[in-house]
């Protein structure tokens, strides 16, 4: 029996390095904005049951009038205000979860947690990310680099060349038991968060779990700077002929 999904979807983020007066995942991409195209791939998946979507702080009637109800997205329970920094958004959207906005089942299920800059999440990524955190308990979707990679000290020099074959992108979904994950962000936020950069950090640091990294896509980017606008244009067009 399947259980109960639901989906994080971050739209918190200033995205400063875009260089607009807009935050980068409401600006239009083809016709619609940049949000809705993941928000669209999660209303159709046969695999997520509910959406909570984690705004920026004074934009949640924003984002209720102009992008769930005007693109009728039914998945989505709640937005909710996001915090000062990644972390605190996913702990207040796992909160939402955890006191019941998305129904008593989806305490006991899964959750994914996904950038709203990923504008190119797709159902076999969902069911993969599915089929994974059924059997690992922690996940994220992810890609083998198709470069070398140098770890560098504090003046650039190079200090270490990991084996290629081991080195992956880490993308989102990362999908989690929602216990676990729930579990791992409250053990975080009892004291200093340091470094933390994704959700996978907080498993492995706070539960001391190791996290299985699934296929995501190479399609799969992370809208952040004006270039990647236009490489987004240029998958939606190969996708329409």
């Amino acid at each position: 029996m399947k259980k109960r999904c639901v989906a994080i979807v971050l739209s918190a983020g200033q995205g400063k390095r875009m260089g607009t007066s807009i935050q980068k995942q409401y600006i239009e991409l083809c016709g619609k904005p940049i949000i809705c195209y993941c928000l669209e791939a999660f209303e159709k998946s046969e695999i997520i049951d509910d959406v909570i979507m984690v705004a920026g702080a004074g934009q949640e009637d924003y984002v209720t009038e102009e992008i769930v109800n005007k693109y009728h997205f039914g998945k989505v329970r709640a937005v909710i205000p996001g915090g000062k920094e990644r972390y605190d958004s996913v702990w207040n959207g796992l909160k939402a979860i955890r006191d019941g906005m998305a129904g008593e089942e989806a305490k006991e299920g899964y959750v994914y947690i996904h950038d709203g800059a990923r504008p190119f999440v797709d159902e076999q990524i969902i069911k993969r990310g599915y089929a994974c955190v059924k059997a690992n308990r922690a996940c994220v979707a992810g890609v083998p680099s198709k470069d070398t990679v140098k770890i560098v000290d504090e003046n650039q020099f190079a200090v270490n060349t990991p084996v290629r074959k081991y080195v992956w992108i880490v993308q989102t979904p990362q999908v989690f038991e929602t216990e676990l994950i729930t579990q791992a962000y409250k053990s975080l936020m009892e004291h200093d968060r340091g470094n933390v950069t994704d959700d996978a950090m907080v498993v492995e640091q706070e539960m001391q779990i190791p996290v299985k990294l699934y296929e995501g896509s190479y399609c799969n980017i992370k809208i952040t700077t004006p270039e990647d606008l236009d490489t987004a244009k240029g998958f939606i067009e190969h996708i329409k002929s």
